[in-house]
């Protein structure tokens, strides 16, 4: 009995094949040939698996993240490494509101950092009950990329003597809650001995966020 090639297989799945062949083909399984049935099996497995890949589309903001960060990356090649400043890349609150829309000073703040070697991708939210900040977010080490900045010491501040501590886990992530006072301070190990804090005046009102180092 002749079998087909895996090249042949993979034009049958393919449809590229001539009328003949595929006919050629079609009869050749209809004899139960375990070993083509199976490559045909494989390959018509592999066709559809590509077929939904090419379909797919990520989420926008996870689009937006890594957009932000090969820029990040590309821009830190000609930065001095020594420098610990931060660098605002993305402030939802300086985004202009749509027309008829009036900002009430609360709701939720997304922002973007860059502060070497971390990118550092923020998001305020006024707790419903209760006067609290949720505050998550996530470092990424764009100094090696596809590196989270994981078990990294996080300390929240709302500038009123109430500091909340935390710890980044395996995918970078972090998140606390802090008494709302209108101001927010996020500090974290940085490169050497120095620290990077984002300290951010009226975090969900109309001023824009602050950065230092």
């Amino acid at each position: 009995m002749k079998h087909f090639t895996t090249e042949e297989w993979i034009d049958f799945v393919n449809r590229v094949t001539s009328p003949k062949q595929q006919e050629a083909m079609k009869k050749h399984l209809g004899t139960g040939c375990k070993q083509c049935m199976e490559s045909v099996a494989l390959w018509q497995k592999l066709h559809k698996t590509a077929a939904m890949e090419a379909m797919y589309q990520p989420p926008q903001a996870d689009v937006r993240l890594a957009k932000a960060a090969f820029a990040a990356a590309g821009a830190g090649a000609h930065r001095n490494k020594k420098s610990s400043l931060v660098e605002v890349m993305f402030d939802s609150l300086l985004h202009p509101m749509l027309a008829g829309a009036r900002f009430s000073g609360l709701g939720t703040r997304q922002m973007l950092y860059r502060a070497d070697p971390y990118q550092i991708d923020i998001q305020i939210e006024a707790k419903p009950e209760g006067n609290r900040l949720m505050v998550t977010g996530q470092l990424l080490d764009v100094s090696s990329p596809g590196v989270v900045g994981r078990d990294v010491k996080i300390t929240l501040s709302n500038h009123r003597g109430n500091l909340i501590h935390t710890v980044t886990n395996q995918f970078g992530e972090f998140r606390g809650e802090v008494e709302n006072t209108g101001d927010l301070e996020l500090a974290f190990p940085g490169q050497g001995e120095k620290s990077i804090v984002i300290s951010l005046r009226n975090a969900l009102g109309h001023l824009p966020g602050k950065a230092k180092s």
